[in-house]
């Protein structure tokens, strides 16, 4: 026991020694090795006078259009009152408000729209649009639309897309887009 009690001392003191020798470190200056300059190369292309940079935002923008008018077009089709969402950031595109059936109104669509342009093999889905999907279930459909130019495929519509929250750290997902059209339905 005297033994034990010598070694866990002796063990004390040293420790001891240790954080008071800490107390006293002083930092120095940081000296830099090197370092890097990441500058994406659309804004080098738009610098350059290169029209692609904004050629790709030019052709999303128009796909999206087309894409959103093939759906607002389908729902009108149904009877259904729509709404264009999209500029208000909710989780998704169009409000689809169906006509009232022995005056009882039926639950509105709330349609994520998707547009690809044809070739493409997978579409984009952000996790607030998942979580929207979750939360939501039955009033959450996932429109999917070819867009081949000014022509377009579909709108596709997808139900009940999601079966779980994406982990915390995911911001996007890509699904596939042959398997959602095959397991789409028109509505």
């Amino acid at each position: 026991m005297l033994n034990t009690i010598d070694d866990l001392t002796s063990r004390l003191e040293s420790r001891q020694k240790e954080l008071e020798a800490m107390r006293h470190v002083i930092s120095a200056t940081p000296v830099i090795l090197g370092g890097a300059l990441i500058i994406p190369a659309g804004l080098i292309s738009q610098r350059k006078g290169q029209s692609n940079w904004s050629a790709d935002a030019v052709a999303r923008a128009r796909i999206e259009r087309v894409a959103m008018q093939a759906v607002i077009d389908a729902e009108l089709a149904l009877g259904h009152d729509v709404t264009d969402v999209s500029a208000q950031k909710c989780g998704w595109d169009i409000t689809s408000q169906p006509k009232a059936i022995d005056a009882k109104l039926p639950m509105s669509r709330h349609i994520e729209v998707k547009g690809r342009a044809k070739g493409q093999s997978t579409i984009t889905v952000t996790r607030n649009e998942i979580i929207y999907a979750l939360n939501q279930q039955d009033k959450f459909i996932l429109a999917v639309v070819i867009v081949d130019g000014e022509a377009c495929e579909g709108p596709y519509y997808v139900r009940k897309s999601f079966s779980q929250e994406p982990d915390w750290a995911v911001t996007s997902i890509n699904l596939d887009l042959n398997e959602l059209i095959t397991n789409s339905k028109n509505l």
